[in-house]
């Protein structure tokens, strides 16, 4: 099993600029430019993988995905100062980062080896909290 990056599966879009456009994916325009990008590997081959740290899940995900195809792509990792980060992607428009403990153990849910900050400015974190994206069906 493969988690796909955004909450309900969402496929990101490449622009020129980088920045995911979910209209064009939602109203399907494009689809050649549309991918998903995979961060983490919880099972495999029915071998439960979430007592493994996140470094060794995503190695094994980086090898798997050398053999597949276009459409599916590896999140790379940075390490670094997680403000500066965050900063540089919000000059960039982006949606925000994630920061996990590259040693941590899988856990459903929200944890202190995972954090996740949000660029209120970014126009998808806008219009997210503009719209109704069925939340209701997903709880």
């Amino acid at each position: 099993m493969i988690l796909i990056y955004g909450e309900e599966g969402r496929g990101k879009m490449t622009l020129a600029s980088s920045v995911a456009s979910f209209n064009l994916v939602r109203y399907r325009h494009h689809d050649e430019s549309v991918f998903l990008y995979a961060f983490d590997l919880i099972e495999l081959n029915g071998d439960d993988l979430r007592r493994d740290p996140l470094d060794s899940r995503k190695a094994k995900l980086e090898m798997m995905l050398a053999k597949t195809g276009p459409g599916i792509r590896f999140n790379e990792h940075m390490e670094g100062d997680g403000e500066i980060v965050f900063r540089h992607a919000c000059k960039l428009g982006l949606e925000g980062i994630v920061s996990k403990r590259k040693d941590s153990l899988y856990r459903s849910g929200r944890s202190p080896d995972w954090l996740k900050m949000t660029n209120g400015n970014a126009p998808a974190v806008k219009r997210e909290a503009e719209e109704d994206w069925g939340k209701e069906k997903w709880r």
